[in-house]
């Protein structure tokens, strides 16, 4: 078998097993949910084969994966969940903390997201996707993801403060602190938290608190897996594109 001819069959394998995760049933989602967080898997094994696959093309997932992403530049590998934490990248809420203060002394700029200035909701998008992983783009949609904290109170470092109105977002620290990207003239800080839980329109955690303890719904984890395909299909389709590529060539 010429090596083209294996790496298609082991594209076509992985096809096969996207379907059964497809047709499966919410049942099937959950336990491929479940089975993410251990390494281990239909998706697990889905995404092995991909990468001895692509392995046999010379390429490598690194290069693969900048081929295909926007302009802001990620290494996000999961999405971040509505109404749910996303505990599929791995990152906890102090790896957020620790992440955002990389940016401190950024200048603000209004629709910037990297390092040469940012604004609010840049800033969280930039840290979440340094962290593997996907955040929508401006404060109203990020107000969405994560599950909702009922209070300050309960607040855990990592998690997002959303006012009303939904003008601002910043990210809290602990101890009462909060780090954000102000407004124009000002860089990116870490301030005293000046909101109160009447302030507030919603307080999100994206990611969990504190390693394995994180309460995932089953629809928040049946969404992830969900994700998980997704993740798969566009490595597939562009393998596939190596592989015409590397035919036509």
């Amino acid at each position: 078998m010429s090596p083209v001819t294996e790496v298609l069959s082991r594209i076509q394998d992985i096809q096969s097993q996207i379907a059964q995760l497809r047709t499966g049933g919410a049942a099937a989602l959950l336990g491929g949910a479940a089975a993410a967080g251990t390494g281990t898997g239909t998706s697990a094994a889905s995404a092995g084969a991909f990468a001895d696959a692509l392995a046999g093309t010379g390429a490598t997932p690194a290069a693969s994966s900048a081929a295909g992403a926007g302009s802001l530049s990620t290494t996000a590998s999961v999405d971040a969940v509505k109404g749910a934490v996303a505990s599929g990248s791995g990152a906890t809420g102090p790896d957020v903390v620790e992440t955002a203060k990389k940016y401190l002394g950024v200048p603000y700029v209004f629709g910037g997201e990297d390092a040469s200035g940012m604004d609010c909701s840049g800033l969280v998008q930039r840290v979440f996707a340094d962290l593997g992983v996907a955040m929508p783009r401006v404060v109203p949609d990020q107000a969405d993801m994560g599950a909702e904290v009922p209070s300050l109170a309960e607040a855990k470092p990592g998690d997002l403060l959303v006012p009303k109105g939904e003008g601002h977002i910043v990210i809290y620290l602990g101890d009462g602190k909060v780090l954000h990207a102000p407004r124009p003239g000002k860089d990116v800080q870490i301030v005293n938290n000046w909101y109160k839980d009447s302030d507030l329109a919603t307080i999100r955690r994206v990611v969990p608190a504190t390693a394995g303890t994180a309460p995932v719904s089953s629809v928040g984890a049946a969404a992830a897996a969900a994700g998980s395909v997704q993740n798969i299909d566009l490595m597939t389709a562009q393998l596939q594109q190596l592989m015409r590529s590397g035919a036509t060539s």
